[in-house]
């Protein structure tokens, strides 16, 4: 009797997961390398335009000049440590951010009470823009490590919660009543009902939450930072060195690229973990039941 419940939740499971992450997985390859083609025909272009003068080379120098310039910089071992520290302080701030955002987002998804008390002020204070954070984290925590995590971690959490709160709200509630009926505890109708149906919201959460970490960590390194790439970035403005700022956005867009494709990866390796033990659980809990 106990294998309906299970059942019945693992099998939306699937169909959730199917439509989040795992389509992707039938063309990867072709897929990616389609994406390449457009960025590289760009910079083919821009470096044929630059070098027939049509772009100033001290508004938009040429791509090669750009990459010398990054190449110069790794040679002293200078860039390494920019790349170091921004990826550390993006890495900590979407740890904070991140758990901070799961454990509100889990609460005022499953309690209306924790909702109705939590809910307006957490969406009140999403509406702030970054910079009006700074001049506050920079009072209370001062310009060291602490603010600027701490940025960074207001930045990942919003996107996070919004996701996994609304992404409980939305399980039907007839899987929570049939658990219910079959009298799973609450950590029972969580693993096997609100987690498979949510999972592919809250990875798309953290996806968004880690997108804007890397957005408000250029907010951050300015608050008197001295190593980092947005460091780098405001560097190439106070000396007139457009081939250093380009460089930084580049390198700011590849690592945020490279980020969120290890967490996509790693998202849909979970994804397929969480479908292939739910229907291991069902086909024991069906076995159970027969015998």
């Amino acid at each position: 009797m106990t294998a309906l419940a299970p059942s019945q939740s693992d099998a939306n499971a699937p169909r959730l997961v199917r439509g989040g992450g795992r389509g992707g997985r039938n063309r990867p390859a072709l897929g990616r390398g389609k994406g390449l083609l457009l960025p590289v025909l760009l910079l083919v272009l821009w470096e044929a335009l630059s070098r027939f003068g049509v772009f100033a080379p001290n508004l938009l120098p040429a791509p090669s000049k750009v990459l010398g310039a990054i190449a110069d910089l790794a040679v002293t071992g200078e860039l390494l440590e920019h790349i170091a520290i921004t990826l550390y302080r993006v890495a900590l701030g979407f740890l904070i951010g991140g758990a901070a955002a799961t454990l509100l987002g889990a609460a005022t998804g499953y309690s209306r009470t924790a909702r109705e008390l939590l809910d307006p002020l957490l969406q009140s204070l999403r509406n702030i823009p970054s910079i009006a954070w700074v001049p506050l984290f920079i009072l209370w925590l001062g310009i060291y490590e602490a603010s600027k995590v701490t940025l960074i971690a207001t930045g990942v959490f919003f996107p996070v919660y919004l996701n996994l709160m609304s992404g409980i709200q939305n399980v039907d509630r007839k899987l929570v009543e049939v658990g219910r009926v079959y009298r799973l505890s609450g950590l029972q109708l969580v693993r096997r009902v609100l987690l498979p149906a949510t999972l592919p919201t809250y990875i798309v959460g953290l996806r968004s939450g880690l997108g804007l970490g890397w957005m408000f960590v250029v907010a951050a390194e300015y608050m008197g930072a001295s190593k980092g790439l947005g460091f780098l970035l405001v560097d190439g403005q106070m000396t007139g060195r457009p081939q250093i700022i380009i460089g930084s956005i580049a390198l700011f867009a590849i690592f945020g690229k490279l980020t969120d494709l290890l967490l996509a990866t790693v998202g849909e390796r979970f994804l397929t973990w969480q479908d292939s033990f739910s229907s291991n659980h069902t086909r024991a809990s069906a076995d159970a039941a027969d015998r």
